[in-house]
């Protein structure tokens, strides 16, 4: 069973500041929520997952999720 993703809080940060705290979380994490409210972190946050290779979603209002791909 997969563990539950870490939750990271990038509120209040400008990009590119939310793509790198995610990225960062990534290293020991298989999966992350990221609570991000730049306008631009969402494609930030795309942009970093398909570099990376990882599943990226728009969970709601301001969260985000990016997983590694099994």
């Amino acid at each position: 069973m997969a563990a539950d993703p870490v939750f990271v809080n990038a509120r209040g940060m400008r990009c590119p500041w939310p793509a790198l705290r995610a990225a960062r979380a990534m290293r020991d994490a298989g999966a992350i929520v990221i609570e991000a409210d730049d306008p631009i972190a969402a494609t930030e946050l795309e942009a970093l997952a398909q570099t990376q290779g990882w599943t990226f979603a728009a969970l709601g209002d301001r969260h985000f999720g990016l997983s590694r791909t099994e």
